[in-house]
């Protein structure tokens, strides 16, 4: 059974156009979502990105994603496939902001020679999971997160982040994404 998903898409105040198609940033949504969810997502231009990393995590500089879960912390879903049928302890509706600071997706993007998409695709992929509990603090948890990652992003033909391809620079496991605790309201 495939999770129930209200979602909002908001672009801040700098963001003029959608980067890529709504039902495409849908699509990513869905693909990593494991359990009901109310969920809105985020694009944002540096200063909003820096306003709210300051706000809640004490840190500036603009990070490519910040994660926000309301109510109880999540627990992740045991890597179990995202399209999986939900467990009878899923039924409760997950709540979260998901923010993506465009710039910086763009200049990674960049830095490690891969396409803008794979990268927005993986991020936004990566928030999701977040929400949902994932996190990569500890090499375990780590490990785990970016297996899940990679086999979602290879459902849509984005090739590991992870790992280097010819002439191209690897993203940094964990750090590359940056640690984003998920702060609680």
């Amino acid at each position: 059974m495939t999770p129930a998903l209200a979602l909002s898409l908001q672009r801040g105040a700098r963001i003029t156009a959608w980067p890529v198609t709504p039902a495409r940033l849908r699509r990513w949504v869905r693909l990593a979502l494991a359990r009901n969810a109310m969920l809105t997502l985020r694009l944002v231009a540096r200063a909003e990105a820096i306003a709210l990393n300051q706000a809640y995590r004490g840190r500036d500089y603009a990070p490519n994603v910040l994660t926000f879960a309301y109510g109880t912390p999540a627990e992740p879903p045991d890597e179990r496939a995202p399209d999986a049928p939900a467990a009878a302890d899923d039924t409760a509706v997950l709540q979260a902001d998901i923010v993506i600071c465009l710039p910086v997706v763009r200049a990674q993007a960049r830095a490690q020679r891969k396409p803008f998409e794979h990268h927005l695709a993986h991020m936004v992929v990566h928030g999701v999971l977040h929400a949902q509990g994932h996190d990569h603090l500890e090499p375990a948890q780590a490990a785990t997160m970016e297996a899940l990652e990679t086999r979602l992003l290879a459902r849509l033909r984005v090739p590991d982040p992870y790992v280097a391809r010819a002439g191209k620079p690897a993203a940094h496991r964990v750090s590359s994404v940056g640690r984003n605790p998920v702060p609680s309201r």
